[in-house]
């Protein structure tokens, strides 16, 4: 069996990435059978509980504050709307529901707290829950834990190198030291990236020599495909190749052997046929329902019957990991501290970001 390994250059990983496509493919299907099942996909569902006004500048998200993209924003959800989305996540296949708030980091308070009693909610339903909430602390990431969150994305984006391409209002050290939270707690880690966002080759591997020299590796890993939005300052990059997904998820498959590799964003834009090459090439696990936060993405109606006609099965909840236990808030050991992080601010110049900022000012007048 293939052993896990924590210290892949990026030499090695544009090697693999480059390999002749029917050679990649066949290194990647067979490591992935050596540590899953090849026909079980996890299905989640993502749910955006705090939609827009975000003052980040991410060049790739039509949350962000400062850009006009017409999304419609949104107060945070109540904890009986958060559940009533939940049974129906759970009616249609889905074993784990993300839920993605617009914030650049958690501040203890009141909505914090809301969203602690809707990790309660959803992991009394027996379904893994999963937050993307933005940077968090060390006690903050261990309230999560004591509520019972199952695992905590935060995406790593792109390269270190070529992140300062499309972020300038936080660092990429601020993503490794939020991981680094998560992982003093018993929360697993859900981080990738987004290829697409006129990145090269090389930062793509940049990234997976990033997420993969973690120790442990993430246990899931989104491979996002760039869906570009009117108004963001990436509004006009080309979509990813069918073929540049499959050579993403096959060399993310090899270097992260026992880590679900999640088919994200773009899937609206791949065949099934396409989609079934990634699932050959290792990916086991995708995001259902109609929308990504605030994307399209396939009917959950359409993958199930993509499921059946290749054979595929949705994974039961806890299989990778013992269900967390739920403490109620009045027992818990941790409290709200009204910690006042200091978060990084580069704020370096990225001319396509103040270029869409500026379009968004004229638009508004």
């Amino acid at each position: 069996m293939s052993i896990t390994r924590h210290n892949w250059t990026k030499e090695e990983i544009l090697d693999l990435y480059n390999k002749p496509l029917m050679e990649l493919l066949y290194d990647a299907a067979t490591i992935h059978r050596e540590h899953h099942d090849p026909n079980t996909v996890q299905v989640s569902t993502l749910l955006s509980i705090k939609t827009g006004g975000c003052p980040e500048d991410c060049g790739y998200c039509p949350q962000a504050a400062r850009y006009h993209t017409n999304v419609e924003g949104n107060d945070l959800m109540s904890v009986h709307q958060v559940k009533a989305q939940a049974l129906r996540a759970k009616a249609s296949g889905s074993s784990r529901v993300c839920m993605g708030a617009a914030w650049r980091n958690v501040k203890d308070g009141p909505e914090f707290d809301e969203v602690l009693e809707m990790v309660r909610t959803i992991n009394k339903l027996d379904m893994e829950v999963c937050c993307t909430l933005g940077m968090i602390t060390e006690n903050q990431a261990h309230r999560l834990a004591e509520a019972g969150l199952y695992a905590y994305n935060h995406n790593l984006d792109s390269s270190e190198e070529y992140y300062k391409e499309v972020i300038s209002t936080r660092g990429y050290q601020d993503r490794l030291d939020t991981i680094d939270n998560v992982r003093k707690t018993n929360v697993t880690v859900c981080s990738g990236g987004i290829i697409g966002m006129g990145e090269k080759s090389e930062d793509r591997a940049g990234m997976l020599v990033a997420l993969s020299t973690l120790n442990p590796q993430p246990e899931s890993v989104p491979i996002n495909a760039l869906v570009a939005v009117d108004g963001t300052p990436l509004e006009d990059q080309e979509p990813v190749s069918i073929w540049e997904m499959i050579r993403m998820v096959a060399t993310t498959r090899i270097v992260m052997p026992e880590t679900q590799v999640r088919l994200s964003a773009g899937r609206t834009e791949m065949s099934r046929e396409g989609q079934a090459m990634c699932f050959f090439a290792g990916a086991n696990s995708i995001f259902a329902g109609d929308k990504l936060l605030t994307t399209p993405n396939p009917d959950v109606n359409e993958d199930m019957e993509m499921f059946k006609l290749l054979g595929l099965n949705p994974q039961k909840p806890f299989i990778k990991k013992m269900q967390p236990e739920t403490i109620e808030a009045a027992d818990s050991q941790y409290e709200a501290l009204g910690e006042k992080p200091k978060w990084t601010r580069p704020e370096h110049r990225i001319d396509r970001n103040e270029e869409a900022k500026l379009k968004a000012k004229e638009v508004l007048k």
